[in-house]
């Protein structure tokens, strides 16, 4: 569905005179969370859409974090089929069948879960680590992999040392790696991306905007990203910037708790 949307002044308002000349890329921006499933699901759709469109090597990914449960206390011991009962009240059964609902919707994109392996964790660490892997040009291999230790390798994405094997694996500096996990560096980019969020009015997660102007909520399908990027890409190109900003609504994780 398509309705009007209007973005935060943090997407700065320019007349014809003060718009820069056009970029060599058009940026899209991801808000995302590690534990959302959606999120995992919605990066591979609109990476099916990416491989179909015939400018992807214009397009510039920039992942943004956002905390669906900011003050979740890391539980190494519980996953999260027992922790999402224990928070509803629901049975573990009902649980078992509502995380199966979204096991299945993985599957069609190629991703197995595991809810069961599962650690129930708080990402702010693992949204600081991804904050400095963007900065080394590394973002989306950070993304992927941190989404890939929570839905399908049941690692800690809260835990030092698992942080720091990823780091690694992924080709960052293991010492400097190490220096930002032990400390509080990239917390304040973190926190100003929730801020930026909210600012937009991004009220559940994934939430794809591209060339600052047109909003794709939720795990859409393919090609639904593709006219997005088809629609926006064609404005970009001919530097039209005045037009009604949009959004798109589809399935999203919120911080309620919710995911439908």
């Amino acid at each position: 569905m398509l309705m009007m949307f209007a973005f935060a002044q943090s997407f700065a308002q320019t007349t014809e005179s003060t718009i820069p000349p056009t970029p060599k890329k058009m940026k899209v921006e991801i808000w995302s969370d590690v534990m959302c499933p959606f999120c995992y699901i919605g990066k591979r759709r609109f990476e099916q859409a990416l491989a179909q469109f015939e400018h992807a090597s214009e397009i510039e990914i920039e992942w943004k974090s956002f905390q669906l449960q900011p003050d979740l206390v890391t539980a190494p011991g519980k996953n999260v089929i027992e922790h999402l009962a224990e928070t509803k009240g629901w049975t573990i059964e009902h649980s078992r069948e509502m995380h199966d609902y979204v096991v299945n919707m993985a599957k069609e994109v190629g991703l197995d879960y595991h809810f069961e392996k599962a650690v129930v964790a708080n990402s702010f660490n693992a949204h600081r680590l991804s904050h400095y892997a963007k900065w080394q040009g590394k973002g989306d291999q950070m993304e992927e992999r941190l989404f890939q230790a929570y839905f399908i390798n049941g690692e800690n994405i809260d835990d030092p040392a698992t942080l720091l094997k990823i780091a690694v694996e992924i080709g960052l500096d293991e010492k400097e790696s190490a220096e930002v996990i032990n400390s509080d560096r990239y917390a304040p980019e973190v926190k100003y991306d929730i801020y930026e969020s909210q600012q937009v009015g991004v009220r559940g997660v994934p939430f794809f905007v591209i060339d600052e102007k047109y909003g794709v909520s939720g795990a859409q399908a393919a090609d639904v990203f593709l006219q997005a990027l088809a629609q926006a890409y064609q404005e970009w190109k001919n530097k039209q910037g005045n037009a009604a900003p949009q959004i798109i609504d589809g399935k999203v994780c919120t911080p309620e708790g919710e995911c439908d």
